[in-house]
């Protein structure tokens, strides 16, 4: 299992769509079990459309997951949600701005994560 952030565009898409807590738990598991999963989005430094059946509405009627997974040490990041029934296109000039966002973000947690380290005197590895 790998580790997951639910960013806050992501939980307030959620919010907005009527995803239940169990059904952002089921996508936090599916996703948690395969960091890879969905189709990488061109032109968007490494972002993936993936797939998420809503409950009771099967993958066609489901959600689509904004996610970015840069590395076995960095969490998956779930960066938006959107329901089957929005608009799934992202446009060139939201892909430039999610590109950049996405070129410094695996980088940030690191630093974030070493910082804190440091700060507590002692590193340890699960």
């Amino acid at each position: 299992m790998h580790a997951v952030i639910e960013t806050p565009t992501y939980l307030s898409d959620a919010k907005s769509a009527g995803v239940t807590d169990e059904e952002r738990a089921a996508i936090v598991l599916a996703i948690a079990s395969d960091p890879a999963a969905g189709d990488v989005i061109p032109g968007t430094g490494g972002l993936r459309k993936v797939r998420i059946a809503g409950k009771g509405r099967g993958k066609s009627g489901g959600y689509r997951i904004i996610s970015y997974y840069a590395a076995a040490d960095v969490p998956v990041f779930l960066l938006a949600l959107v329901s089957k029934g929005q608009r799934t296109d992202i446009s060139q000039a939201e892909r430039n701005v999610l590109r950049a966002v996405v070129a410094t973000l695996a980088e940030a947690y690191r630093h974030g994560v070493a910082s804190r380290t440091r700060a507590g005197g002692s590193s340890s590895r699960e």
